[in-house]
């Protein structure tokens, strides 16, 4: 905990952001950092809440000991704070800008409204790490002489690679696209998260001895047999690609794209890549002077909308089936797990029109290019209010409603019926394995992240990761000392 009385006399402070007006002409990061000070007050606001539901099931996946490094930061031990920090999470400076922060939800002073802005503390460490030469590599003392090798380079593989090289396992890290990172690279904007820290981390990583090979697509490019002739464990962490059917019609028209689709094309031009490289990059997706609607109500819809602002969209439009939410929870009856509440993001805030409770029941179009979005009222069960239809101009359509489980071509191709996929009720698929040992049905094949538990967050993802590599060094040294 922090300062005994810090929550009764210090106030809750979060940073700030650049204007709209000026953030939505860079894809940069645009929150503006606290300095020590303040982020110390902030952490001295940690209170002796006894249970501390922040870091339990209830709010940190990882684990994240938040209690203790807020009252390290509060004493001006950020030194001791950066290593208990990373003893828990192998990449905070992303969990801090990206994670929605459940702990925050599961703060003992949410039940006031005012809870530690656990997340604020978090991303101060993490960049007071960068900051002070602590990102630097952690090789081991000795190798054991076994082989790993992991499918995907996300925030499971990354962290699961990283756990691996440190007990003095060779890794092999196989990703697909040209540089590592996943979706935590390609699917986040930079406005949110700029990505030379996924650089800074694969370079730390190299110097423990994990090697990256990008531009391999496993199952196309590479046999997974050839993976399991060259190591003695395979973990497949390919996550949740595959977008969920929207089933409306009219999305063959031109102008309608998948979100993913669009956000991977802008993350790549940013960086400076060749967009004309990937299949469906057959021509560049640009919003600047057209009107965008975006069907979803996710993260991955709301980063539609900030990087259609940030193209020049004349108007965005966000349409979400569910019906607005309250502006305030019932805290007695959800504390201390995720409420469903009214919650704008800093992309929505830029300008962004919503409309709650509405279908999307076809996209409108002329010679072959979409014009309009059909849309009507639901009503609680989500079934069409007779009367209610109405038009949205549109030159551009994004839909976002989330993904249904790994890519079916490549790795669950070549293993074929040896490997059991479950089926969830809305039909979704992922990799069959449990998450105490996370083997599949396939002999030294291990299954992580969103390919074995569906679409999630990225702390989830470090979660996974972490605890499939402890049960990766159990299985091929008989013990570990890695922690779950």
């Amino acid at each position: 905990m922090g300062k005994v009385t810090g929550f009764l006399e210090i106030d809750r402070y979060t940073p700030r952001y650049q204007p709209a007006s000026d953030r939505i002409r860079h894809f940069k990061e645009f929150t503006i950092p606290m300095d020590d000070a303040e982020v110390a007050k902030q952490a001295a606001r940690c209170m002796d809440c006894g249970i501390p539901f922040c870091h339990g099931p209830t709010g940190c996946p990882v684990n994240n000991q938040i209690p203790d490094w807020n009252d390290l930061v509060y004493n001006g031990d950020w030194d001791s704070a950066i290593r208990n920090l990373h003893s828990t999470n192998n990449f905070p400076e992303v969990t801090g800008r990206i994670c929605p922060a459940p702990c925050e939800e599961a703060c003992t002073l949410n039940l006031e409204d005012i809870p530690v802005a656990i997340k604020t503390v978090e991303q101060a460490i993490a960049d007071r790490a960068y900051e002070s030469g602590y990102v630097m590599p952690q090789p081991p003392a000795h190798k054991t002489g076994k082989r790993v090798a992991v499918i995907g380079s996300g925030p499971a593989g990354m962290a699961a690679a990283q756990q691996l090289g440190r007990v003095g396992h060779t890794v092999h890290v196989f990703e697909r696209e040209s540089r590592v990172g996943g979706l935590m690279r390609f699917g986040i904007p930079d406005f949110k998260m700029e990505k030379h820290y996924i650089d800074a981390r694969a370079r730390q990583m190299e110097g423990e001895g994990v090697t990256f090979h990008t531009g391999v697509n496993i199952g196309v490019d590479k046999p997974v047999a050839e993976l399991f002739a060259e190591f003695d464990a395979v973990l497949y962490c390919g996550g949740s690609e595959k977008p969920r059917e929207a089933g409306i019609p009219g999305d063959e028209l031109g102008g309608v794209h998948p979100a993913m689709n669009y956000l991977v094309q802008q993350n790549k031009r940013v960086a400076g890549e060749n967009i004309a490289s990937v299949a469906w990059n057959s021509e560049p997706i640009l919003a600047g002077g057209k009107h965008v609607v975006v069907v979803g109500g996710g993260d991955t819809a709301s980063d539609c909308v900030g990087t259609a602002f940030r193209q020049g969209a004349v108007k965005v439009t966000q349409l979400d089936i569910r019906p607005q939410p309250p502006e305030k929870e019932d805290k007695l009856a959800v504390w201390p797990y995720w409420a469903t509440k009214m919650r704008t993001s800093s992309s929505q805030a830029e300008g962004a029109q919503r409309e709650f409770q509405v279908a999307t029941l076809e996209f409108i179009g002329e010679n072959g290019q979409i014009t309009h979005v059909k849309c009507c009222e639901v009503d609680e069960r989500r079934k069409p209010i007779a009367g209610s239809e109405f038009f949205i101009r549109a030159d551009l359509a994004f839909i976002a409603i989330g993904f249904s489980g790994p890519l079916e071509e490549g790795v669950s191709a070549e293993l074929g019926d040896a490997l059991t996929i479950d089926v969830d009720r809305r039909g979704g698929t992922s990799v069959h394995a449990d998450d105490e040992d996370y083997k599949t049905t396939v002999d030294k094949f291990f299954a992580a992240g969103d390919a074995r538990r569906g679409q999630s967050l990225v702390v989830w993802a470090i979660r996974e990761g972490r605890q499939a590599a402890r049960a990766i060094d159990e299985f091929l040294m008989g013990e570990t000392t890695l922690p779950r």
